[in-house]
């Protein structure tokens, strides 16, 4: 079952709180979120990298709970100053896959397009934390032009990915001129956007939004949630009317250190997706980003957590566990390995014997 929605018990006025978007200390002070005492080093953090938080996002999370997982995510910490060795400013290689501004092309039959560097929200563990920002850089006129020259010259390209930043935060004027010019190009057969917007500001599923999101080619909207508490009403709601205008929903998730490092917190938020049409697709470890040390497991840890929810819970409720392999070599499953030497495990670990090379 689904963990409940916990009431929000502000210390300021929280009628007022809720109802504006948090993007700095002060605001947070405000809103309850942190202590005072805090608030020096956590100005250190902000003017490093980007927070904003939702009015969404605030009325569900849990001030009274120093381990809340909802605020885990958006809330900075000291801990993003400490830095690892092993960390990279651009984990997963976008820049050397990048041969036109704005485009990302690690895979033959695949590319990404940031449109803009901007969110509705910063996730205090995001593998592009030392890109996106306020007022996030837009591609102009003639830089959106030479992006869509490269896919228009390469045949190969059968999927267009829409990422950033969060395409959803482009106007539906801007974001259906783009869709207008992807889907023009005769090698493109999907188009797919990433976001965080149904979940985090779902008021911007509108219907100019979902007018523009209809389409003859088939767009999918792979939605982030990492913790079943995220699917409000409001986001079902949001997620209901995309299935409606005839998007296809994908679920993205981040296996993340006291978020949703539990099977049983997975398998609740696996469970809600699927409830409203949302197919889990891949949980990703999480990525070497600066600062982010302490929402990284051991892929053991991983593999773990993910051999728990086989056999409990339907194959259609299990997203693929990756790895974003350091560097842009691409991403590789991860999930443990049921066949060994002597046989194949079941899921509850037992080994039968069965023919094999």
């Amino acid at each position: 079952m689904t963990p409940p929605i916990l009431p929000v018990n502000h210390t300021r006025d929280s009628a007022i709180v809720q109802d504006i978007l948090l993007r700095n200390v002060p605001d947070l002070l405000a809103a309850g979120l942190i202590p005072e005492n805090e608030a020096p080093a956590l100005e250190a953090v902000t003017a490093r990298y980007a927070m904003a938080i939702t009015p969404d996002i605030v009325r569900i999370v849990d001030p009274a709970d120093p381990d809340d997982p909802i605020a885990r995510q958006f809330v900075p910490t000291a801990d993003e100053l400490i830095a690892s060795p092993d960390e990279l400013a651009d984990p997963i290689g976008d820049e050397v896959h990048s041969p036109v501004k704005g485009i990302v092309h690690r895979y033959p039959d695949r590319v990404l397009l940031k449109p803009l560097h901007a969110c509705p929200v910063y996730c205090r563990f995001c593998f592009r934390r030392e890109q996106v920002g306020p007022g996030g850089e837009m591609l102009n006129r003639e830089e959106l032009e030479a992006a869509l020259a490269y896919i228009r010259g390469n045949p190969a390209i059968w999927e267009v990915i829409l990422t950033g930043g969060d395409p959803l935060m482009l106007s539906p004027r801007r974001l259906g001129a783009i869709l207008d010019a992807l889907e023009a190009i005769p090698h493109i057969a999907t188009l797919r956007i990433h976001s965080r917007v149904p979940v985090v500001d779902p008021g911007r599923i509108t219907p100019a939004l979902l007018a523009v999101l209809d389409r003859r080619k088939p767009v999918w909207i792979a939605i982030h949630s990492n913790h079943p508490r995220e699917l409000t009403e409001a986001a079902r709601a949001a997620c209901r009317s995309l299935v409606r205008a005839g998007v296809t929903l994908l679920g993205q998730t981040v296996l993340l250190r006291g978020v949703n490092d539990d099977p049983a917190v997975l398998e609740a938020l696996f469970r809600a997706m699927v409830a409203e049409r949302i197919k889990p697709y891949y949980l990703h470890h999480p990525d070497l980003a600066p600062g982010t040390a302490h929402f990284r497991l051991g892929i053991a840890e991983g593999r773990a957590i993910v051999r728990a929810l086989r056999g409990r819970l339907s194959g259609l409720a299990q997203p693929t566990y990756v790895l974003d392999i350091p560097g842009g070599a691409g991403k590789v499953p991860i999930g443990p390995n049921m066949v060994e030497p002597g046989g194949v495990r079941d899921p509850a670990g037992r080994l039968h014997a069965y023919p094999h090379d």
